[in-house]
C-alpha cells in the first residue's frame, strides 16, 4: 500500500472547511480518493522531543522518542485532519517523514481522519469526550 513519494502539503483534492460540533476545522475531499492513495505529509519545524514536551500546541507530532514535528504552521493542510476513532486515513512513518495514505475509499465531501493514538486520546479528548461520532467510538463526548 505504502509507495515512496515526494513531500506534497498542499493539494487541491482538498479543502479545509467547518468541521463537526466541537470540533474546529477539518480536511475533506474534493474528489473521491482510493483506498491506499497517498493524502499529505504531515509538516513543520523540525525540534526535539525533549522540547516539544514542554509545548502548549496540539499540533506535535512524535516521530520518534529524539525528534518531534511541530505542525503548527496553518500552511500544513494535514494539521486539519481530525481525529476519529473509525478513521479513513492511517499515518505511517518512513524515513523521519510522516506520510498519511486513505486506508478506505474517501467519497467527495467526505472528512478525512485519523486516530491519534492513545496518548493523545487519553490526554486531550477522554477528559471532555470524544467528539468522532463515530459508531465505534472509544469515549463519546458527553451532551
Amino acid at each position: 500500500m505504502k509507495k515512496e513519494t515526494s513531500a506534497r502539503t498542499t493539494d487541491p483534492r482538498f479543502v479545509v472547511k467547518k468541521s463537526g460540533p466541537g470540533k474546529g476545522q477539518g480536511l475533506y475531499a474534493v474528489a473521491a480518493i482510493k483506498k491506499g492513495d497517498f493524502i499529505l505529509e504531515y509538516v513543520g519545524k523540525k525540534i526535539p522531543t525533549s522540547l516539544a514536551d514542554t509545548l502548549a500546541t496540539r499540533y506535535l507530532f512524535e516521530i520518534d522518542s529524539d525528534w518531534t514535528i511541530d505542525g503548527s504552521e496553518r500552511s500544513n493542510q494535514a494539521r486539519y485532519i481530525n481525529h476519529s476513532c473509525d478513521p479513513n486515513c492511517e499515518v505511517y512513518i518512513e524515513k523521519g517523514r510522516i506520510m498519511i495514505y486513505a486506508i478506505k475509499n474517501i467519497s467527495a465531501g467526505g472528512e478525512l481522519s485519523y486516530d491519534y493514538g492513545e496518548e493523545y486520546f487519553d490526554e486531550f479528548l477522554k477528559p471532555v469526550g470524544c467528539r468522532c461520532a463515530s459508531k465505534k467510538c472509544r469515549e463519546p463526548a458527553k451532551e
